[in-house]
């Protein structure tokens, strides 16, 4: 049997869906395709995101033309970017908006006369021509809409409105031909123009905000200039030419002029300037590149000419990927989005027996048809299961959005739902809350050893590795001008240290606690070694095969990063439980956690900790925290003393959703606790790997980010709930009123289109947040700061 294919992912936007009935609709369309695994439809973006197995014969197409069946519109991106640039302009989609309220007015005017004496109403025919347009031409999208609807066994918005104006409107036409002849009856085509018109204005106003709160995405994609420099492309083979971005590739060299947007990722190979990357990382401050520094694409070139050699292009640059972070948390749902799904799954079908069984129930009380027909009208209108479909995604577009211009990249909408849960913070020291560029503080030979050969075989067993404390041994012979000695069969032992051959002799450099494994102890260097840990500093050991004592020691220094104290600081000011782990020695790792305003007596610092076991102090943070609450680590709340725990299944990562673990890192060795916290933050300044593994990437190494990240994630989930309960509360509130009789279908109309509206403005007001001017100090957390007397303590 063959082996089936890796799955396939398609996306494309989705024009036509309204509410989100429309959303569940499309969605179980796609499922229902052979070979597709899952299916995202979001209502905000107007998109759709499917995982399948083209092996079973499906394909894009097929997937498009399910859609197309289902009665929308799938999109192509060029579809999509043509349909964005024709909304480009604030008015618009007006003009249907304006029409109506042209044909409507002169219904309402009279109306309006009504209150104050005047009887101004329009005669029986002029009203039928007046609303008869703005019915079937104007809100012939509701009957397409509803229509597809149908066919499919299911509701929508445009079914409730197309059903409940053409009731109005039909009642107004039997009235009017069946009236005795010269009297005037009681009309309603008023309230079937004006509804239809009121919900067309919301919907503009909705489209509207839909724009704003995508706007992140719009200025991602304009920071990608459309042409390129490129050297040595001219007819002489010498000059610069200028050719299009996409035709770029790596290795390719191009001028960058003061000003100019840097094209695409490279490293600059010629010249020195200073380049804005706010854009990308949020750092509001230009950053100095010279010959070897990387640049990104997109970021804006300052005052000198440079040339960069393209390292990256395509859907390989920060840039698409940044993009494409950014797009894919803005389609996601968050978990508490399912809630929705379930009740717009109902919504319609409940809708219609309300408004059935309030006809049925004014003709019983004797109300008469006109009346009755009137309130079931003002059912079906005031209804409006789009607040519901649009509640969730509008937030999360808004979030997600205000935290890539901030530098914050959120991978998906689960993370950004987490992350406002999180009780404890652990950061990796290395890179994260320190520099992350160690310096050899200080090489001591045992007595009566060499020092320069001794210094000289390290430097050689260490000259292969990209290790930081690697690179400062290495950069240190070189000061003292020591050359390296030849090394041969070099080996990395994973958590322990390095081990090779040099001038004939197996030698070995790492951790005291791995040369106390090989038999080799410090023996007279001792007592140097614990002045070294206790001033804060990271020692390790050198020594040969087979003896019985170490021949030097290595003391490593690091500093803290700027501002990582006041960083700690202002997370311990929310209220949260702050762990630092380190692999360094007890002492070095809590001289650093002083510097930093940790408190080592709290167990706020985990030292001596391999690289493999990061992730099971993830879990052991976690069963801390579950035995503080009272909760099982991966269950409901535990039972109070003498109490039996209730039957039934447990609740699957309670502790994660009532009091999660963030884990900050940026190293390869992090990944594992990036993907076992709750919420994995990576530092933007790290490895690939840890930034795949993570939830959230900080496109700066600026722990303050940490907290931004945070403070955006609870904003995002009050405006969730805040949208969810005015959308849930206006319909279980405005349906009973309009059964009852309380509101007529044009006010039932004004309210479906402003719950959408009002929707939509709340979530946009997350586009306002600033980050905090000054990270605020915790009480006391100076106080807690001890001087520094020794080396900083170095990475992990």
């Amino acid at each position: 049997m063959a082996a089936s294919s890796e799955p396939s992912t398609l996306d494309f936007s989705v024009g036509g869906m309204t509410c989100a009935s429309c959303v569940g609709r499309v969605e179980r369309a796609l499922k229902k395709v052979p070979g597709v695994e899952q299916a995202s439809v979001n209502l905000a973006t107007e998109s759709a995101h499917v995982t399948y197995r083209a092996d079973e014969g499906t394909d894009a197409a097929r997937l498009r033309r399910a859609v197309r069946d289902a009665g929308y519109e799938p999109r192509s991106a060029q579809e999509a970017d043509a349909a964005d640039a024709a909304a480009a302009s604030p008015w618009a989609g007006f003009m249907p908006v304006a029409v109506g309220a042209a044909l409507s007015l002169p219904l309402v005017v009279p109306m309006l006369g009504d209150f104050f004496g005047a009887h101004w109403m329009l005669p029986a025919w002029m009203q039928f021509v007046l609303a008869t347009p703005v019915q079937f031409v104007l809100g012939a999208r509701f009957y397409r809409a509803g229509w597809h609807a149908l066919r499919a066994l299911t509701g929508n918005m445009d079914l409730l409105v197309a059903i409940g104006t053409s009731a109005g409107w039909g009642l107004s036409v039997w009235l009017w031909l069946t009236a005795t002849p010269g009297t005037m009856p009681h009309l309603y085509f008023e309230a079937s123009a004006v509804v239809i018109t009121l919900v067309l204005l919301g919907k503009w106003l909705e489209a509207r905000a839909k724009r704003q709160t995508t706007q992140a995405i719009r200025a991602l994609h304009a920071l990608r200039p459309e042409v390129a420099h490129l050297l040595g492309a001219a007819a002489d083979g010498v000059g610069e030419a200028d050719v299009p971005v996409d035709e770029l590739r790596a290795g390719d060299r191009l001028a960058v002029r003061p000003g100019e947007r840097i094209p695409a990722d490279g490293e600059v190979v010629e010249g020195h300037t200073q380049v804005d990357e706010s854009m990308l990382t949020g750092e509001p401050l230009p950053v100095a590149k010279a010959v070897g520094a990387r640049v990104t694409g997109g970021s804006v070139n300052g005052e000198g000419r440079v040339v960069v050699e393209v390292s990256a292009v395509g859907a390989e640059s920060v840039l698409a990927r940044i993009i494409r972070l950014v797009e894919d948390a803005q389609t996601a749902k968050a978990p508490i989005q399912r809630l929705v799904d379930q009740v717009s799954a109902v919504f319609v079908p409940v809708v219609l027996a309300i408004a059935l069984l309030t006809l049925l129930g004014w003709l019983g009380a004797g109300a008469g048809a006109e009346a009755a027909l009137i309130h079931a009208v003002a059912v079906l209108v005031i209804a409006c299961p789009c607040a519901l479909g649009l509640a969730t995604p509008a937030a999360i577009m808004a979030g997600t959005g205000v935290a890539a211009r901030h530098g914050i990249l959120i991978k998906d909408a689960e993370v950004l739902e987490n992350a406002h849960r999180v009780r404890t913070v652990a950061f990796d020291k290395t890179g994260t809350l320190t520099v992350g560029r160690p310096r050899l503080a200080a090489f001591v030979a045992a007595p009566g050893a060499d020092e320069s050969a001794l210094l000289a075989a390290v430097a050689g067993l260490q000259s292969g590795s990209e290790h930081p404390l690697a690179r400062a041994v290495v950069e240190a012979a070189r000061e003292r001008g020591v050359a390296p000695g030849a090394a041969a069969d070099v080996r990395a032992v994973p958590g322990r240290g390095t081990e090779g051959r040099v001038d004939g002799r197996v030698w070995r450099v790492g951790s005291l606690r791995w040369m106390d494994e090989l038999g080799a102890a410090a023996g007279a260097l001792a007592a140097e070694a614990a002045r070294l840990q206790a001033g804060g500093a990271t020692v390790s050991a050198f020594a040969a095969e087979g003896d019985t004592a170490v021949a030097a020691l290595l003391a490593f220094a690091d500093e803290p990063k700027p501002g990582a104290a006041q960083a700690l600081a202002a997370l311990r000011a929310r209220g949260l439980r702050l762990v630092m782990i380190s692999g360094d020695n007890r002492g070095a790792a809590e001289a650093m956690a002083q510097r930093l305003g940790l408190r080592p007596e709290e167990g706020e610092v985990r030292a001596e900790v391999l690289p493999g076991d990061k992730a099971a102090i993830v879990q052991s943070l976690r069963h801390a925290w579950a035995e503080r609450a009272g909760r099982r680590p991966d269950g409901p709340a535990l039972p109070a003393p003498g109490v039996s725990a209730p039957s039934g299944g447990s609740e699957p990562h309670a502790v994660g959703k009532r009091g999660g673990i963030a884990f900050i890192g940026d190293g390869v060795n992090d990944a594992p606790a990036l993907a076992a916290a709750d919420v994995g933050m990576a530092m933007g300044n790290g490895t690939d790997v840890a930034m795949q593994a993570a939830g959230v990437t900080l496109m700066r190494g600026d722990p303050a980010l940490v907290g931004q990240a945070l403070e955006i994630s609870h904003r995002t989930v009050i405006k969730i709930r805040q949208n969810l309960f005015w959308a849930f509360a206006y319909n279980v509130a405005g349906i009973p009123l309009a059964a009852l009789g309380y509101l007529s279908p044009v006010v039932a109309g004004a309210a479906m289109a402003l719950s959408s509206v009002s929707v939509m403005a709340n979530a946009l007001l997350l586009r306002r947040w600033r980050p905090p001017a000054g990270a605020p100090a915790a009480a006391g957390a100076s106080a807690r700061t001890t001087p520094h007397t020794g080396p900083a303590a170095p990475p992990a």
